[in-house]
């Protein structure tokens, strides 16, 4: 091998990409609730996605088949991941399955919930505006409450993982920790607003707007406040740190193809830990504007000073996992 060549291990079997196509090569044999959970979710989607062309009805200033078509897709692609987890798991292998049927009762329940209002054209979330509304919004926190434990649990049995590639392995535990964060932004929502709580006998409890009602102006797609804060922000990019971590971790071993420095194993897994610290400090400053009642797109100075200091942060964190490479030839 040539000496310059020397200190960059090549990418071996155990690399993301290996890992992944691994991984997909014996999909046949993932956990076979999720499987069948994630087909029913694309299923729904469809069905959704006719609704939203058919289907004129509006519910909360949104066209009233938006939620379950986002959730659906959210669901499909949480359970494809958790079920390529589960193929990576060793140990309490039975245990984790188990967590991953729960987490699949879990999330049924809730779709059907979900679906059901929606045919009913009823809000699903927060609505307790009579015995059923009121039940069924109760059934599904319970659910929800459910699958972070189940999540928890989970993320706790993969953490002891030995992923042999190491920026892989800490992608996947950083992606779990940063996902289970985003999953407990939805608790936030949960509070009754000071308007509500204004009324003696409200009709909702709880809400994705702060400091605006639900409802308002949105963005085009997503329907984020433009006007307030919306805790919905936080909660969706929290949630598929799971997916992105991951990938970028895949998509530096592409890049090592091209790039010596990615060759070192060492460089890639720093990398890593800068885009996880990074993702985190994401999350905590999305949550942070949103309960001061802020909106994305109009952050004040404070704001501001807080996505330069990140920026800053991650830039550095990259100068120093690429400058201090192995150089021992």
């Amino acid at each position: 091998m040539p000496a310059s060549l020397a200190h960059h291990p090549p990418i071996t079997p155990t690399s993301p990409v290996s890992v992944l196509g691994t991984a997909l090569r014996t999909a046949r044999g993932w956990h076979r609730p999720l499987v069948l959970f994630a087909a029913a979710m694309v299923a729904t989607a469809m069905v959704a996605l006719v609704g939203l062309v058919v289907d004129d009805r509006t519910l909360v200033g949104a066209p009233i088949w938006a939620k379950p078509f986002k959730f659906a897709v959210s669901l499909a692609l949480y359970a494809v991941t958790w079920a390529w987890l589960l193929s990576l798991q060793t140990r309490a292998r039975r245990f984790a399955s188990a967590l991953a049927t729960v987490s699949v009762a879990a999330g049924t329940v809730e779709m059907v919930a979900i679906v059901g209002q929606t045919v009913r054209g009823q809000r699903s979330h927060f609505n307790v505006a009579t015995p059923l509304d009121m039940t069924l919004w109760f059934v599904m926190g319970t659910t929800i409450t459910i699958l972070w434990v189940a999540n928890l649990l989970g993320t706790v049995l993969l953490m002891r993982e030995d992923v042999p590639d190491p920026a892989m392995r800490w992608a996947i535990r950083a992606g779990l920790v940063v996902s289970l964060a985003g999953m407990a932004v939805a608790f936030l929502m949960t509070s009754p607003t000071a308007d509500q709580l204004a009324h003696g006998r409200p009709t909702t409890v709880g809400a994705h707007g702060v400091g605006v009602a639900d409802g308002g102006p949105g963005m085009p797609l997503t329907g984020w406040s433009t006007t307030g804060g919306d805790l919905r922000i936080p909660h969706f990019v929290g949630l598929h740190a799971i997916q992105l971590l991951p990938l970028f971790a895949v998509l530096l071993t592409v890049l090592a193809g091209r790039f010596a420095v990615l060759r070192d194993q060492r460089a890639r897994l720093r990398l890593m830990w800068t885009a996880g610290g990074g993702y985190a400090g994401l999350l905590g400053l999305l949550t942070w504007q949103a309960l001061r009642g802020q909106s994305l797109i109009a952050p004040d100075a404070l704001t501001l000073l807080a996505v330069t200091a990140l920026t800053a942060a991650v830039a550095a964190g990259v100068v120093s996992a690429l400058r201090h490479r192995a150089v021992t030839r």
